[in-house]
């Protein structure tokens, strides 16, 4: 319901899994209003962003030096940014972007990080990824982003399994 044949299609060749639950997940990631936190162990979610938005995202880590500035510059060039591999604390001073405590201040939005109010581009992308395969994250935070879990199910990877081998038996069937 929240995605067409041809957007699953054009998801598949960006890397999405052929399985129902990538499929579901990737539907919630486009349709969500909130900033998505993938549960990503295989790094599958992360594959397939990275193939959809390309090489213009700019990703890193909270254990980077410097990454304050790099999210500054993101939110004011109206990039799309990639937050790989947070634990099960997401550091405060994320908490007015990822809670959207955003003040219109003329035709412009600002968003308070640390003590700078920084302006923010409407383009402005953000995806949150954990490799933790059960983590637990303070109500605050669940309510906050949009969770998804891209852990690989039996049924998944049989469905992924199938997909490669008629990629390669059958490329035409595909």
């Amino acid at each position: 319901m929240l995605s067409t044949l041809s957007d699953q299609a054009i998801w598949k060749t960006a890397g999405l899994p052929a399985d129902r639950v990538s499929l579901e997940n990737a539907a919630i990631v486009v349709s969500c209003k909130r900033y998505p936190l993938l549960i990503d162990p295989q790094l599958q979610g992360i594959k397939w962003i990275k193939g959809k938005e390309g090489p213009e995202m700019v990703t890193i880590q909270l254990s980077q030096n410097k990454w304050q500035t790099k999210v500054q510059m993101a939110l004011q060039n109206g990039s799309i940014l990639m937050i790989e591999s947070i634990g099960q604390e997401i550091d405060s001073m994320l908490d007015p972007l990822l809670s959207r405590q955003f003040v219109r201040k003329g035709r412009g939005v600002t968003v308070k990080l640390g003590t700078e109010d920084v302006d923010m581009m409407p383009t402005f992308k953000l995806y949150l990824q954990t490799k933790l395969i059960n983590p637990h994250y303070k109500p605050e935070t669940a309510a906050q982003c949009t969770i998804i879990n891209f852990i690989v199910t039996e049924s998944g990877l049989e469905d992924q399994l199938l997909a490669m081998v008629v990629r390669v038996e059958k490329p035409d069937l595909e």
